[in-house]
């Protein structure tokens, strides 16, 4: 068969068969979260001062970047919640049966998130190099999340993580301060 009639090569998908699709009913729950975090953003962002009395423009306001991210968290929110609508979210049984019910495995990766994001934004920024600070979080992150993969490529994985965590913090750090001339603590 010649190259235009090949049938495009398969590959392995690493989620395949990890887990049972969320439930339409979970998925507009968060989609409602999301919204009203969105909404919320936007509104806040909104009462932020333009500096206009300084001459600064519409484009130079504080909450321009603010106001954009709530923008677009609002607008995905509200096509997650069209589409578990359009899947059955509001049919008794919520679609999928028993598939919204939250693992322990779900809230445990849940709570390492939230408590290495604490981590990172309530006692290592300011307190180290920003650098320094941003690829610790970076390496917990990746690697904590890859430890579960078995034993035999751990090795590896941390040195793949060490490596993407020093390049994440000196990339973010060149970026903030040397294009986007932004001290960083």
């Amino acid at each position: 068969m010649s190259e235009r009639g090949a049938a495009p090569p398969e590959v392995h998908s690493p989620l395949a068969g990890e887990r049972a699709p969320v439930s339409p009913r979970a998925d507009l729950v968060a989609a409602a979260v999301l919204l009203a975090f969105g909404l919320s953003v936007v509104a806040l962002a909104l009462r932020m001062p333009t500096f206009v009395e300084q001459s600064g423009t519409g484009l130079t306001a504080p909450g321009i970047v603010p106001g954009f991210h709530g923008t677009v968290i609002a607008l995905l929110a509200l096509v997650l919640g069209l589409r578990a609508v359009r899947r059955g979210a509001l049919r008794d049984g919520g679609g999928a049966a028993g598939a919204g019910a939250p693992r322990r495995e779900d809230a445990l990766r849940l709570g390492f998130a939230a408590a290495l994001g604490t981590l990172y934004a309530g006692f290592l920024i300011g307190r180290l190099p920003f650098w320094l600070a941003t690829a610790l979080f970076v390496f917990a992150f990746t690697a904590g999340f890859e430890w579960r993969h078995g034993a035999a490529g751990r090795p590896r994985r941390l040195l793949e993580a060490a490596a993407i965590a020093l390049g994440t913090g000196w990339v973010v750090q060149f970026v903030f301060e040397e294009l986007f001339l932004v001290r960083l603590p």
